[in-house]
């Protein structure tokens, strides 16, 4: 672990180095002075729940405020979020603040903690659950604040932030832990089910859409992340400007909702997943808007180019604050965009495998509405399988085990999917089954409760439980966000799903092994020999 600040460690992430973490500098481009700032910033937060759980009232007592300051100080903290190290610190300075506010120990220890070096790669059963536990509150914390920012909460998912953050900084045997991290996945499925219920609110119920990859002449901006309240706002100032906006990886879905599609300016999707940017923003004549992760460093070809909002932020990259309000004031991104010009002709993109129109909008309201066409075609045998190919994409070679998935897979299924992952093959034309396009997108990566919305429909009226019907999760993962959903799943008793396309350095033999047998969880081996498997399930 880190003892100085040439030397780190992190193994939050998919890519952490040799699988087994990151020790001089982060895969991810986070230097080791970041990486302890961020430490420091998760052991002040820590700190913060801690006091608030031990206070009259105990985590029912925690105020809006502290609630959003631990949100943003937890969404921080997500891979490919933030990299400057100051940002980190002066964050933990005002988390610090709000405890000493009130903690009548303001020197407070944590019981298993002894500074913000004991936090991760503690190891054994203890260290693996400790990890998982706060990973999965990092991204339960990012969908908390999306909601949030609609003007949705929910005093559930409110409790386990604080309860959750402050059971983590204690000792616990091996039952306390899996306990824990089963009553978190379920508060973290509540969280996903409050931010689909404030995105529809919001913006309508997403309809199926097909979005072009084509880049139409003139002004442009690029906005990427997840934050669908930044687009929003983002649509309506270009749309005053006469400038067009194009959704880029996990922003995809964006064209389904019926709020956002009314907006001319909308006109297509640029580029691919997440961790392609670096050659794709490059020489492109547009202004790139990230909202929430992935950023990837910048390079100088395109770094006046970006700007960051909310959370993320780059030393050196141009950042939209949020009045007292919430308003943003994008006009810096569309004066770049316009002093940038766009192209003078339409330029042709296309997939990784070469298709140049997307699908999305299949969400639970999108399918449910179809929901006796769906249960006709498995009784009639013309849908004999589902398949949820979902979750993050990243820069690891073995990924291209999902495009070889996905095509493979039988004619007669269909395969959900969800989140940036997707990209490894949502360009491809499977053809379709009845009315069904074979591959359906159904949205972001919080969108796997539409997934559980759909099975559990499934599983009704077959009058069965959802492991019984012909439904298969083969799920990708990379960053926190995938830990809070997987733990959700596995809550809910969903077995035998895929993980892939490597293991959780955080996860130990001894936890993975209590997830094989109560689960059924394996890894990954390759498309034959999974599809193969399941056919023979």
């Amino acid at each position: 672990m880190a003892t100085d600040l040439t030397s780190m460690f992190c193994y939050q992430c998919e890519q952490t180095a040799h699988g087994t973490g990151c020790v001089t500098k982060g895969i991810c481009g986070k230097s080791p002075a970041a990486a302890e700032a961020q430490d420091e910033l998760t052991y002040e937060t820590l700190r913060l729940a801690a006091a608030i759980a031990e206070r009259e009232g105990g985590a029912d007592s925690a105020t809006e405020d502290e609630i959003v300051l631990i949100m943003e100080a937890l969404f921080t903290t997500i891979t490919n979020v933030s990299f400057g190290p100051e940002a980190s610190a002066g964050f933990a300075a005002r988390v610090d603040s709000a405890r000493r506010s009130f903690d009548p120990c303001p020197e407070r220890t944590l019981p298993a903690l002894a500074d913000h070096r004991a936090i991760f790669g503690e190891g054994g059963v203890e260290g693996s659950c400790r990890s998982l536990l706060i990973l999965g509150l990092r991204g339960m914390a990012a969908y908390a604040h999306h909601a949030y920012v609609l003007g949705y909460r929910d005093g559930k998912v409110d409790r386990w932030l604080v309860h959750g953050l402050a059971e983590a900084a204690g000792h616990h045997d091996v039952e306390g832990w899996l306990g824990l991290l089963h009553d978190f996945g379920l508060a973290n499925f509540a969280c996903m089910e409050l931010l689909d219920r404030a995105n529809t609110a919001s913006y309508g119920t997403p309809e199926p859409t097909s979005v072009t990859m084509d880049v139409e002449p003139g002004p442009f901006v690029v906005v990427t992340g997840h934050d669908l309240h930044d687009m929003k706002m983002l649509l309506e100032q270009c749309q005053e400007a006469g400038v067009d906006v194009y959704t880029h990886g996990e922003m995809l879905p964006g064209h389904a909702y019926p709020e956002l599609k009314k907006y001319s300016v909308l006109k297509g999707n640029f580029g691919t997943a997440w961790q392609n940017q670096q050659k794709e923003f490059k020489n492109v004549p547009g202004a790139f808007l990230f909202t929430t992760n992935c950023l990837m460093p910048p390079r100088w070809t395109y770094q006046s180019n970006i700007f960051t909002t909310s959370v993320v932020e780059y030393p050196g990259v141009a950042h939209i604050p949020a009045d007292e309000n919430g308003w943003k004031d994008f006009s810096p991104v569309i004066a770049r965009a316009k002093e940038l010009g766009g192209w003078s002709e339409r330029h042709h993109f296309s997939g990784i495998n070469g298709g140049s129109t997307l699908t999305t909008g299949f969400g639970h309201g999108a399918v449910l509405a179809a929901a006796d066409q769906v249960v006709a075609a498995i009784k009639d045998g013309a849908l004999k399988h589902i398949y949820l190919v979902g979750g993050c994409d990243g820069r690891e070679p073995g990924r291209d085990y999902y495009t070889h998935l996905v095509e493979q897979t039988p004619a007669d299924s269909l395969v959900l999917t969800l989140a940036c992952g997707k990209y490894r093959f949502n360009d491809l034309d499977l053809g379709n089954i009845g009315p069904f396009p074979r591959i359906m997108d159904m949205g972001q990566c919080n969108d796997a409760y539409s997934a559980v919305k759909v099975a559990s429909a499934l599983a009704e009226v077959f009058e069965c439980s959802i492991n019984d019907l012909p439904l298969t999760l083969m799920l990708s993962w990379y960053e926190q966000k995938a830990v809070c959903v997987l733990l959700s799943l596995l809550s809910l008793g969903v077995k035998n799903i895929y993980l892939g396309p490597t293991l959780p350095a955080f996860v130990s033999p001894e936890v993975f092994e209590v997830l094989v047998s109560s689960f059924g969880l394996r890894g990954t081996t390759t498309p034959e020999q999974d599809l193969a498997a399941v056919a023979g399930s």
